[in-house]
C-alpha cells in the first residue's frame, strides 16, 4: 500500500518534532518534509512531493495564509490542513479561502489526527469538533452566478453552520425536523456539496457567510 506522504510545517520545534514522531508511527503515514516556517517550506517543496500538508497558521517571515496561496498556486492538487490554535478563529476564513481542506486543533490525539489526514487524503473536508463550535456565521450576500437560496434555507446555512443539530434547527424555526432535513438536502443540492464540512467551505469561499 502507497503510504500518505506528509509535510509538516510549524515554527515550534517541539511541537513540530513531537508530531513527525507520532505521524511516523502510524501504518501508511511518512513525514518526508518539515519545516519550521512558510519561506522555508516553498524552498522545499520544489523538490519534495507530498500529498498532505499541516500547515501552521502564526508564522514568522510568512505565515500559514500566504504560505497555503503560494503553495497551491505552484501545486494545485497539493491538500492542505490547518493546524490551528483557539484563538486562530479569526484567520479561519483567509486559510479557507486560500484553499486549506480542513482544520485540527493542535491538542488533537493521535486518533483524530489520523482520521483527518485519511479524510482529506481522499478527497474529502475535515472540520474538529472544537473547530466547529468555534465557527459563527453571518448571513453577507448572494455572490453572482449562484443559484437562489430562499430566506428559510438561509436561516438554516447559518444554524448548520453554527454546529446546531437537526433536532435543535427545528426547534428554534418552529417546523419539523422532516422540513429541516428537506431543507437541508436543497441546500447541498444547490451548494453541490455532500457534507456540513463542505458545506462550511462553500458558503466561506462564495461569501455568503463570514467568519464573526
Amino acid at each position: 500500500m502507497k503510504n500518505i506522504r506528509i509535510a509538516v510545517v510549524d515554527d515550534h520545534d517541539l511541537f513540530r518534532e513531537g508530531l513527525k514522531l507520532v505521524l511516523n508511527q502510524i501504518d501508511g503515514f511518512r513525514v518526508v518534509l518539515d519545516s519550521p516556517d512558510g519561506f522555508q517550506f516553498l524552498q522545499m517543496l520544489e523538490s519534495v512531493e507530498p500529498d498532505i500538508v499541516l500547515m501552521d497558521i502564526e508564522m514568522p517571515r510568512i505565515n500559514g495564509i500566504e504560505t497555503t496561496n503560494q503553495a497551491l498556486r505552484a501545486k494545485p492538487d497539493l491538500k492542505i490542513i490547518a493546524l490551528t490554535m483557539f484563538s486562530d478563529t479569526g484567520h479561519y476564513s483567509q486559510m479557507i479561502t486560500a484553499g486549506v481542506k480542513g482544520f485540527i486543533i493542535k491538542k488533537a490525539n493521535k486518533f483524530e489526527l489520523e482520521q483527518a489526514i485519511q479524510v482529506v487524503y481522499q478527497g474529502g473536508n475535515y472540520f474538529s469538533q472544537e473547530t466547529l463550535q468555534k465557527l459563527a456565521f453571518q448571513y453577507m450576500g448572494k455572490t453572482a452566478g449562484k443559484e437562489d437560496l430562499t430566506s428559510r434555507e438561509i436561516e438554516i446555512i447559518v444554524e448548520i453552520c453554527n454546529g446546531l443539530t437537526t433536532q435543535e434547527i427545528a426547534e428554534k424555526l418552529h417546523i419539523s425536523a422532516k422540513t429541516v432535513e428537506s431543507h437541508r438536502s436543497n441546500i447541498f443540492l444547490k451548494a453541490e456539496v455532500k457534507n456540513t464540512a463542505g458545506l462550511i467551505v462553500w458558503a466561506i469561499r462564495n461569501h455568503f457567510f463570514s467568519v464573526i
